[in-house]
């Protein structure tokens, strides 16, 4: 059995391949960005499947991209490992206070307002825009901009719906002078939406991700049942699928799956 390797042994191997590899000679900060968001991209999709193996193997890819960065500022002589560990463990010691200071426990929004310039300052220009607008809740919530409660968020939703029927096109043609102001009370109910999510301890952009997912798996089921019926499902008609898609939902509420067979 191998011996455990430890952070100074995955240190020491960035060094080495900087030293003795021709790509990893050769890259930069900036040539290794796309791999940066790659990555992290990667290892959320294994925490969303929740397989342990798959996070631990997307978890050394990232870390592989902590430590090139690392070691490219060393060589550099901007910083080296130790002072972006030593940074860390001073920001999580200052977020808790009350844990290692003696002092008194503080929201960590509240502190952090103190230090910034505008609400959005810190914050990713791209950043999705569900993330964005759940942090900028957060960081209006954390100074004391916020309901006590979930009642408010609520009817703030109820209120923001009805604005938007009130904007809504009579008719399949869309009043292109009326288009502005509709998209702009969408967003305002989108936005709304996103605060009733964040008072239920509820992420809106993982649950719009579960939502993606379930429709995806019913219209999946409803294509097989489709064919499994010899119907067509691009002329099949609102009305038919409308009953495939009540019939593969009630499928899932009794806890099974559509039979179907393969139409091949």
């Amino acid at each position: 059995m191998q011996p455990k390797a430890t952070l100074e042994d995955t240190l020491a191997l960035m060094r080495d391949l900087r030293t003795r590899c021709e790509w990893d000679a050769a890259q930069t900060h900036d040539s290794l960005r796309p791999y940066l968001a790659e990555e992290a991209a990667e290892l959320d999709e294994a925490v969303r499947l929740g397989e342990d193996s798959l996070i631990r193997e997307e978890l050394g890819d990232l870390l592989l991209q902590v430590l090139f960065h690392a070691v490219i500022a060393e060589e550099r002589g901007a910083f080296d490992m130790a002072e972006v560990a030593g940074g860390l463990v001073a920001k999580m010691r200052a977020r808790h206070p009350h844990l290692y200071e003696g002092g008194e426990k503080v929201p960590w929004e509240r502190m952090k307002a103190r230090k910034r310039a505008s609400i959005e300052d810190g914050l990713p220009p791209g950043l999705p825009s569900l993330h964005r607008a759940h942090r900028l809740q957060d960081r209006a919530a954390g100074v004391g901009f916020d309901w006590p409660d979930t009642e408010g968020p609520a009817r703030k939703v109820v209120e923001e719906l009805s604005e938007v029927h009130a904007h809504l096109p009579s008719s399949a043609n869309v009043d292109p002078t009326r288009q502005a102001a509709l998209e702009a009370e969408l967003g305002d109910l989108l936005f709304a939406v996103v605060n009733l999510c964040r008072k239920c301890d509820v992420h809106a952009a993982l649950a719009l991700d579960k939502a993606n997912e379930k429709f995806v798996r019913r219209w999946t089921a409803i294509e097989r049942l489709a064919a499994e019926r010899s119907i067509d499902v691009p002329s099949a008609g609102l009305d038919v699928l409308d009953r495939l898609w009540d019939e593969v939902k009630g499928l899932e509420a009794g806890g099974q799956r559509p039979e179907v067979r393969d139409p091949g």
